[in-house]
């Protein structure tokens, strides 16, 4: 694992080609901004034209069907993705478990999908507010962990985890860094459990609400590798506020 904080825009479902600017701006600003590497997820429909114009960063995709191929209209397979420039995925967004009822079992099939095409994965896993509220966020989040992301011989190092608590998602509410930190330690216990030492590797990053101001505190709690970052991905001004955040959050935890 690198020990780079991992910096990663989910553009969502957002982007045209008039965006792909955008994109390039953030590849220019990269190649000047190496203690950190960062990767874009656009839509499916902009892949293939980000990685023409985007060299230093990563591309991947925002989701990725469970089987390789078939009668499955509109989804898009893992071969597909890769095919057209995607070195990796996010799957189980807290957004697809709710507006399309993935299963902790469905996400581990995507991750295990994407895997065997020879991608890696960014498994998502975060607790409601309600589950927060009634003092349950942790066991929530390790159960997700348990049922959704994939193990096996070498699985460890192309597996990150991006803890998203659900009620910060494009709220503008975020926990204090305390709580991110805790949750960390917690999440990073857990993938000892599933991956013996090579659970120490994995990256673990935040994503909710993260913006070029309030960053460099996130970025600073215990086991926070990084960040997935929703809205403030969609340009490049405020894209490169986070990063540059992460290099100086990388300097002083150095």
């Amino acid at each position: 694992m690198s020990n780079r904080p991992y910096i990663v825009g989910n553009w969502k479902m957002h982007g045209t080609r008039a965006m792909l600017a955008e994109a390039r701006a953030i590849d220019r600003a990269a190649e000047r901004l190496l203690k950190v590497e960062v990767a874009l997820a656009p839509p499916f429909t902009l892949i293939h034209a980000t990685r023409k114009e985007a060299n230093l960063i990563g591309i991947g995709a925002q989701d990725v069907h469970s089987a390789d191929g078939g009668a499955h209209t509109g989804d898009i397979s893992a071969a597909m993705v890769k095919d057209a420039g995607a070195g990796f995925t996010i799957v189980g967004h807290s957004e697809r478990r709710a507006n399309h009822g993935e299963t902790n079992a469905l996400v581990k099939e995507k991750a295990e999908a994407a895997i065997a095409a020879g991608m890696n994965v960014i498994v998502c896993v975060g607790e409601t507010e309600e589950e927060r509220d009634a003092g349950k966020a942790e066991s929530a989040v390790a159960d997700q962990l348990a049922s959704s992301v994939p193990v096996g011989d070498g699985v460890a190092e192309k597996v990150t985890i991006a803890y998203e608590p659900v009620w910060a998602i494009g709220t503008g509410r975020t926990p204090t860094a305390e709580d991110v930190g805790a949750m960390h330690r917690h999440i990073r216990e857990k993938l000892g459990s599933l991956y013996g030492e090579e659970g120490a590797d994995v990256r673990i990053l935040y994503g909710g609400s993260v913006k070029p101001d309030n960053a460099a505190e996130l970025l600073t709690a215990d086991d926070v590798g990084g960040a997935l970052v929703g809205g403030a991905s969609l340009t490049a001004e405020s894209f490169l506020g986070i990063i540059m955040a992460a290099a100086e959050a990388h300097e002083d935890k150095s």
